[in-house]
Formats: structure tokens, C-alpha cells, sequence
């Protein structure tokens, strides 16, 4: 976590170079007289960003008063590995799920009517994931 932290210290650096830099170097411009502040914003809220994640990271690291297994050298490659779940690798209702979302987001986009026939999709799709272990072959 610490060598996190002191990336993300790194990158706000970069990060404010390049906007003192991109905000002089658009200001002397001879194109367009003054800066381009598009540009400029973007950067400096990217340093921003940088900073808080870094500080965020840095009080976590001394809050927890421990260093995780990827900050030590003599950690082997299974102390760092949780145990994440159980995920079916041949279930199909997650891809029944996100056509389902894809097809509400498209009926925002181009006509609120085909949200009306996403719901029902999204709905059977949820209900069938959840579902899935209580009947057929694979029933706990």
C-alpha cells in the first residue's frame, strides 16, 4: 500500500507539471492569445484526484500499521490471494442480464418505449441467476 501511495504522489506531480506547462504553453501561443482553459481545468482536477487517492492511500497504510504482502520481498505469490467466491463458468444469465441493461440504456437513448420490453428481461434475467442452484443438475 505504500509503494501505491507513493505512486499516486508521483502521478500528482506529473500531473501538476502538465498543467503549469500545457497553461503556459497555450498562453504564449500565437494562434489564439490566452489560455485554453479546458485543458488546463482538466489537468489541474486530474492532479486533484491524484493528491486525494494518494493522501487517502497514505492514511489507510498507517492506520493499518501492517504491510500487505505485495509491499514485502520475501512474500510468496498465495499469501496475497483471497478467496473472491463462487462464480458459476457456465452460467448464462449474466449475458441475459447485461443485454437486458444495454437494451434499458439504448430505450434512454433513442426511445423510452423499449425500456418497457428491457424490464421484463432484466427481471427474468436477475430471477434466473439467483435462482439458478434450486432446480436442474446443479441444485444444492
Amino acid at each position: 500500500m505504500r509503494a501505491n501511495a507513493i505512486l499516486f504522489w508521483i502521478l500528482a506531480g506529473f500531473f501538476a507539471f502538465s498543467a503549469i506547462l500545457y497553461s503556459v504553453w497555450t498562453s504564449i501561443d500565437g494562434n489564439d492569445p490566452g489560455v485554453e482553459w479546458a485543458g488546463t481545468v482538466a489537468l489541474s482536477l486530474t492532479t486533484v484526484l491524484a493528491a486525494f487517492i494518494a493522501f487517502y492511500l497514505g492514511r489507510v497504510h498507517k492506520a493499518q500499521g501492517a504491510e500487505l504482502p505485495e509491499d514485502r520481498l520475501d512474500a510468496n505469490i498465495d499469501d496475497g490471494d483471497p478467496e473472491l467466491g463462487f462464480f458459476s463458468p457456465w452460467s448464462w444469465w449474466p449475458m441475459v442480464l447485461a443485454a437486458g441493461a444495454a437494451l434499458g440504456f439504448l430505450g434512454l437513448a433513442i426511445g423510452f418505449w423499449i425500456a418497457f420490453i428491457a424490464v421484463p428481461i432484466v427481471v427474468i434475467a436477475l430471477v434466473g441467476w439467483v435462482f439458478e442452484y434450486y432446480r436442474g443438475n446443479f441444485a444444492r
